[in-house]
């Protein structure tokens, strides 16, 4: 996996409570793309390619809280996405073992996202 110094300096000043939750979610949107990065922007923890994908949001919960803020563009059916906006969209996981039961979709969301944002050869 791509060690990024920021995030883990982000990773050391926050003391998550949910710290080894949170680095598997790292570990899953990672891998799901050679494109995905992760970085800190306004203070959270964000992954993306070409835009942001993916935001924590309210890091210092025990449960995982995400905002895909540009979700409803993302195409495909993900049953976990939450939101009938516009725009964003959510997901959420109580612990470890709900992430890890929904990490196949994840996968696809990022890999989803990832061909909507590559450039288009000519």
């Amino acid at each position: 996996m791509k060690k990024n110094a920021e995030v883990e300096r982000w990773f050391a000043e926050k003391k998550l409570p949910n710290e080894k939750a949170i680095r598997r979610l790292r570990e899953i949107l990672l891998a799901a793309d050679p494109r995905i990065s992760d970085y800190i922007k306004y203070g959270s923890l964000l992954f993306g390619y070409e835009g942001d994908l993916v935001s924590l949001v309210q890091a210092q919960k025990k449960n995982i809280n995400l905002m895909f803020n540009n979700g409803a563009k993302i195409p495909g059916n993900f049953p976990h996405l939450e939101g009938n906006g516009p725009n964003a969209r959510f997901m959420r996981f109580a612990d470890e073992a709900e992430l890890n039961a929904r990490a196949a979709e994840l996968k696809r969301i990022a890999k989803a996202w990832c061909e909507l944002k590559a450039p288009r050869r000519a």
